[in-house]
């Protein structure tokens, strides 16, 4: 399936450059390494490298820097390694501060980097399940559909759901 159907919900809410990244590497994964989890493995590793999760979408990193923003966007798949939830690991401590500002993350002030990466990944977690909590409502009002859905359609939603949550 082409990339642009298969948008996650923190990039239907970024820039088009974002959601353009996103597809063109999505695209090209599904060629080489065929459907599924991987592609958006892939397609997420290459956002990551110009752009860094800020709440519940995507911005072009501080001073247009690219890169690798965490351990495992650096390292080969086989490696390993922890995830920065989209948060640039790279940012400068000011940087990190002006987010959180933005978020109205309480203490950050007196916080480390390390705290204030720690503080901004927090927020960034809340406000993605606040606006797809928000949307998902909005959606099954607006198609009639009821809160339950069958197991079928549930279970099949789950595995897209785990690869969309970054």
């Amino acid at each position: 399936m082409p990339g642009r159907e298969e948008l996650p919900s923190t990039l239907e809410r970024s820039s088009k450059e974002a959601q353009r990244t996103w597809i063109k590497a999505h695209d090209s994964a599904v060629e080489q390494y065929g459907e599924g989890e991987r592609a958006h493995r892939t397609a997420f590793g290459a956002l990551k490298h110009t752009h860094e999760k800020v709440g519940d979408h995507w911005e072009r990193k501080e001073g247009d820097r690219k890169g690798p923003s965490d351990p495992r966007s650096a390292r080969p798949r086989q490696q390993g390694g922890r995830s920065g939830e989209g948060v640039d690991e790279q940012a400068s401590k000011e940087h990190l501060y002006d987010l959180a500002k933005r978020m109205g993350v309480e203490g950050r002030s007196r916080m480390s980097k390390a705290e204030l990466l720690d503080a901004v990944r927090k927020e960034n977690r809340a406000r993605t399940a606040s606006s797809r909590a928000s949307s998902g409502a909005s959606s099954r009002a607006s198609s009639g559909s009821s809160s339950r859905s069958s197991p079928r359609s549930s279970a099949g939603s789950s595995s897209r759901s785990s690869s969309r949550s970054r």
